[in-house]
């Protein structure tokens, strides 16, 4: 400030706000009456004069301050005024003021908050469009209840904390201020002054819903919706979605890396839906799973470090371009799940971190408070307001972008409070376990409320451990998740795959061993982005032999996934052999598709896609035991597993050869009599390989495998094949 105050010619509350420490500047500035008298106040640290516009009515500087008062003549009846004056820097300004506005943010809401029981509480906090009276402007609410001032700053203000400090609502923590004359695009950020200690923080709006691009980090001020959605058709379609009997094969992609222009830039949301979705329709996929779209300020995070949880990254466009996006998808009859991290954040200052000068969103204690192996922060979800956060998110993706659900990330780490914390490194829950209690009952919460806000959206857990009923319902003491990651038949299948096909026979175990549990949750097949990157390498570079036997021994591994019981999700790049591990910071090598091999593992995921989509033995009773039994699992010697998938009305035998032998004349027992024809061979010429198969089949009425009738088949090296009785 230019003109230092003489405090002992100003009234205590003045110095506060010329101090910017008064947590209530409503109750100063703006218009009050007293005695019969009513004057306005304002704090304007850059005028030189002010007047009331329309009005013969001249402001008056107190002494050598920033502060100019008028007193109304008794004949002013305006509801509103505006201000209008030069400042220091002999420009005119012209505003109305904001303190002539009362709070905007009614009890009820405030009062939901505080219970944490405010599903749409996106539509309240942070920065709005908004109009008083018939002016327009921007109402702005903070959570900051350790917060002595609280201060709106942007490129309206000179980013000065001084202009604009928020009201303070009471004991709930909240802080309001309704700016009239700002708009769209306006940037901002909360200026916020700890109570206790004096430390001033600059922070981007928790509730924000559009930043800058990176590595700058402001907020801005977002238009209302201004899309029209085209998909009422598949909205209501989903409303009756029975997934638990329908196919479900995921394409999960990130963003950045999928594809990029000539020049390395990030293409627009736009842009990717139409080539997205015309390559996930001609590979016959049924969804697309997005990597973190969530704003985060570090691309090498791949979006699992948010700090924004209301807001497409802008390295993609606007959120109406993601609108977009998702809509386009649906028309297509692509379903869009989004990957959302409720687990930790990241401690950039400028975001959640120490919010307000304390542990606000985190643990006091780093045993709680901090996640020892990512370097992050842990949410306190035994706080009203931090659980209402994380639900409001999640319902904010689910109603204002049409998401068809949530993949939750990290869950395990959630559950146990010792999750890869050393022995003296965590603190027991009150009755001395390792169970995280309020993580458990945010998950409950999470599910009940998506699952009756938005029927037909599916809830999905990254749950690596042997937790129980993770996706069984809550009444039953569940969680209450859709679905569940398979990571114990990931790791299982890959670690079979990658040893070399002589010592698979002692390893047998890795095939079956699944099926004990299979039924026991709704799972998802993943072979995600977690298993090709940190020197892991590709899926392909993990198979054993040479060059022929990689690519056989990933088709074979895609027949083994594609008719095993569970939905299932392939990452961007596997579906045609990527050799090379995943890059982030580039676009997936396309130019493999130029040689046989690659074309053949795509050509194969994309009649793998239809074969699930399209044989409802094969996706009916993905989570039931009905729909699947062993022909025989015991050949351990030859490495040779055999099974049925089964529906109401159809039955497929698939065979599944785990070594680079052909097997002549292997014979299986079948269930029925017939002629058996093969719809699927992972070694046909059309893959790539080397084109061993059958012609249709006659069963023999000779007993085998406790079935009175069986087969002689010609079983290709390193292949699965599909049979099917005519």
């Amino acid at each position: 400030m230019n003109n230092p105050i003489k405090k002992n010619m100003l009234d205590p509350d003045l110095i506060k706000i010329s101090e910017s420490i008064h947590h209530d500047p409503f109750s100063i500035l703006g218009k009050h009456t007293k005695n019969q008298k009513t004057t306005i106040t304002v704090y304007l640290p850059y005028a030189e004069s002010v007047q009331i516009k329309g009005q013969n009515i001249e402001f008056q500087r107190l002494p050598e301050s920033d502060f100019f008062v008028a007193e109304l003549p008794a004949s002013y009846s305006e509801s509103h005024y505006k201000l209008t004056g030069i400042n220091k820097h002999k420009h005119s300004f012209e505003f109305h003021d904001p303190y002539d506005f009362s709070p905007q943010l009614a009890e009820f809401d405030q009062h939901l908050f505080s219970e944490g029981k405010h599903w749409h509480i996106y539509q309240k906090l942070g920065a709005h469009l908004h109009t008083v009276d018939g002016i327009d402007g921007v109402n702005f609410v903070i959570w900051s209840p350790n917060a002595q001032r609280v201060s709106v700053i942007g490129d309206f203000n000179d980013w000065d904390g001084r202009c604009h400090p928020m009201r303070n609502l009471g004991g709930n923590g909240l802080w309001e201020i309704f700016i009239p004359d700002l708009t769209v695009d306006n940037l901002y950020r909360f200026e916020i002054r700890n109570r206790n200690t004096g430390e001033v923080l600059t922070k981007t709006d928790p509730y924000g819903q559009a930043f800058e691009f990176r590595p700058k980090t402001a907020s801005i001020v977002v238009a209302n919706d201004n899309h029209t959605w085209q998909d009422a058709d598949w909205m209501q379609q989903r409303l009756e979605y029975d997934w638990l009997h329908q196919p479900m094969s995921v394409y999960e992609v990130h963003l950045g890396s999928w594809k990029r222009d000539n020049n390395g830039n990030f293409l627009n949301y736009r842009e990717l839906a139409v080539q997205l979705v015309e390559y996930v329709k001609y590979l016959n996929f049924t969804h697309i799973e997005l990597l973190p779209i969530t704003e985060h300020p570090l691309d090498a995070s791949w979006g699992y470090q948010t700090t924004g949880y209301f807001a497409p990254s802008s390295r993609h466009g606007s959120p109406d371009d993601f609108r977009y996006f998702v809509d386009y998808c649906h028309q297509h009859n692509i379903g869009v799940i989004l990957d959302w991290v409720p687990a930790h954040f990241p401690k950039d200052s400028f975001a959640l971190a120490r919010f307000d000068g304390s542990a606000l969103y985190e643990h006091e204690d780093p045993r709680k408070g901090e996640h020892r192996d990512w370097g992050t922060l842990i949410y306190n979800y035994g706080r009203n307001e931090v659980r209402n956060f994380l639900l409001a998110s999640a319902m904010f993706w689910l109603e204002e972008f049409h998401m068809d659900g949530l993949r939750v990330d990290a869950v395990a780490s959630m559950l146990y409070l010792d999750y890869s914390r050393e022995a003296d490194d965590w603190i027991p829950n009150k009755y001395g376990s390792n169970e995280n209690l309020e993580a458990i009952d945010f998950f409950r919460e999470l599910n009940a409320v998506t699952h009756a806000e938005h029927p037909g959206t599916v809830i999905m857990a990254e749950e690596s451990t042997s937790w129980p009923q993770v996706t069984r319902p809550t009444w039953t003491g569940g969680l209450g998740f859709s679905m569940k990651w398979n990571m114990g038949w990931m790791h299982d299948m890959l670690s079979y795959m990658q040893l070399d096909s002589i010592h698979r026979s002692h390893h047998h175990d890795h095939l079956t061993f699944g099926m004990l549990y299979a039924f026991t949750e709704n799972f998802v097949l993943p072979f995600s982005h977690d298993e090709v990157v940190h020197g892991k390498g590709s899926l392909l570079s993990k198979m054993p032999g040479d060059e022929w036997q990689k690519f056989a021994n990933l088709r074979l591994l895609y027949s083994f996934m594609f008719t095993y019981p569970g939905k299932k999700l392939l990452f961007m790049g596997c579906e045609f052999g990527q050799g090379a591990e995943w890059n982030f910071n580039d676009s997936l090598d396309w130019f493999q598709l130029d040689y046989p091999q690659h074309q053949g593992i795509q050509t194969l995921i994309k009649d793998l896609n239809n074969l699930y989509l399209t044989c409802p033995a094969l996706f009916q009773h993905d989570f039931e035991s009905q729909g699947f039994e062993w022909i025989d699992c015991h050949d351990m010697q030859q490495s040779i597993i055999s099974y049925r998938r089964k529906s109401a009305d159809e039955d497929l035998i698939v065979i599944l050869n785990f070594t680079p032998v052909p097997r002549n004349n292997y014979r299986i027992g079948v269930p029925e009599s017939g002629v058996y024809t093969e719809i699927f061979n992972s070694d046909a010429k059309y893959y790539h390989g080397s084109n061993v198969g059958n012609n249709p089949i006659v069963s023999e009425a000779t007993a085998w495998m406790n079935q009175a009738n069986s087969i002689s088949l010609n079983l290709p090296p390193l292949a699965a094949i599909i049979l099917k009785l005519q």
